[in-house]
């Protein structure tokens, strides 16, 4: 008998949850449902949902909807209005749900998935001061879950697991490594669950194992980051022991020198006003992560609105815009030289990678002497696949575009390894 996996990506502000059928032991999940509400710290939330050919798009919520615990009422909200859609038969009660997939950003020293027990759960929570911004509203929801899905099997799935391969020169530091080593500071990296699937999806599409696939890939999105993947393997990223390293997003600044932001403000290492018991947020923390990025150079954390308008000549717009092109190939050009020039593909990713056809053409345009070039009708409409190809034909390598999807990375996961993750 099929049964529910349940993938959720929570973050502070919002709540996606994808539904998917498995029969264990056969193919790939299949995805039933995917809901999200949003706007949760800045009201009104709103509910956007899709199932098969029924569609809500930003439907506003009200404030009695979800409750005074956003979070749990988010979760509470989303399981509602699936157990009630008479087009989902799959999940008419919680009692469906079999395993419940959550991403958490920073698991630490984990290298694979692992079902959350109360030691599991307190130890996460250890976890949180790496990532103060990003674990509390997963572990939020796991509470949740736990509460309103008493019977389902709750998952972990770090987002820094895919990097555990990184080489030491890498992952360290140079710092003092006893310091280091007891508090955990090494580069992590993040975005792992996505470049999981980019690695496994340009594999197939390749038709090249996964052990012989080198490829650059780049997830950009509001965050952004990007990776070196050889034989398959991440040997480099751009995201450290936070994902405030490396390249600028939307509110991130991305990586600077460390003694700024002591010049930026004197209050750089006191407790946030917007700091709670849950999130131990430095000033620092809260000017680099949602003060800075695109926001600050522009006004706005829309991207697309920031390429359309740096085309029209808006000063500010492009030099954001030139600035995460800059910062993109660098890293491009650096991974270029770790993989001796063996280079399979770079691929775009994220909702900025998929669709944004100005930066992809300004980022290969840059790094056309390493043997990249677009094909321009194919850059403008790239398709609807999971991976296609924009590269010009008859260079040395390919130029791709993939539709990662973080939920079904976790559940094809979760699918396989079933039984032991049930123990």
């Amino acid at each position: 008998m099929p049964k529910v996996i349940l993938a959720i990506n929570a973050g502070s502000s919002s709540v996606k949850v994808s539904a998917f059928s498995y029969t264990p032991g056969k193919d790939d999940p299949k995805e039933l449902a995917v809901i999200q509400i949003a706007g949760l710290t800045a009201p009104p939330a709103t509910l956007t949902y899709d199932r098969g050919d029924h569609h809500v798009k930003n439907q506003e919520l009200s404030e009695s909807d979800l409750g005074t615990n956003v979070q749990e009422g988010a979760y509470e909200y989303i399981i509602k209005t699936l157990s009630s859609d008479k087009g989902l038969t799959e999940l008419s009660n919680t009692d469906d749900i079999d395993f419940v997939c959550h991403r958490v950003v920073h698991g630490g020293d984990y290298d694979k998935p692992v079902r959350i027990d109360k030691d599991t759960y307190h130890h996460l929570e250890t976890l949180s001061d790496l990532a103060p911004l990003h674990n509390a509203g997963a572990l939020e929801i796991v509470k949740a879950v736990h509460a309103k899905s008493p019977k389902a099997t709750n998952i972990a799935f770090f987002d820094n697991a895919f990097h555990q391969t990184l080489p030491a020169a890498a992952r360290t530091y140079a710092i003092d490594q006893e310091i280091a080593t007891r508090n955990k500071l090494r580069k992590y990296g993040f975005h792992g669950l996505s470049y999981a699937f980019i690695a496994r999806a340009v594999s197939t599409h390749l038709s090249k194992p996964l052990t012989g696939l080198n490829i650059i890939a780049l997830h950009l999105g509001s965050g952004a980051s990007a990776c070196c993947i050889r034989a398959g393997k991440s040997i480099d990223t751009s995201m450290g022991l936070t994902p405030l390293d490396g390249l600028p997003g939307a509110t991130r600044s991305g990586s600077l020198d460390p003694s700024l932001i002591f010049h930026f403000t004197h209050e750089a290492g006191k407790m946030s006003h917007g700091s709670t018991k849950e999130l131990h947020i430095t000033t620092a923390e809260e000017i680099l992560n949602k003060k800075s990025g695109w926001k600050a150079l522009t006004g706005t954390t829309d991207f697309g609105v920031i390429s359309q308008k740096a085309s029209e000549g808006d000063e500010k717009c492009k030099l954001a815009f030139d600035i995460f092109v800059d910062r993109i190939v660098d890293f491009v050009a650096a991974y270029y030289v770790k993989l001796g020039g063996k280079v399979d593909a770079l691929v775009f990713a994220g909702g900025i990678g998929e669709k944004g056809v100005q930066l992809r053409e300004a980022v290969v345009a840059k790094v056309e002497c390493l043997g990249f070039a677009l094909d321009e009708g194919w850059n403008a409409k790239p398709g609807e696949q999971i991976v296609v190809e924009i590269g010009k034909e008859g260079h040395n390598h390919k130029v791709l575009v993939c539709r990662t999807d973080e939920q079904a990375e976790m559940a094809r996961e979760c699918a396989v390894d079933a039984e032991e993750l049930r123990k």
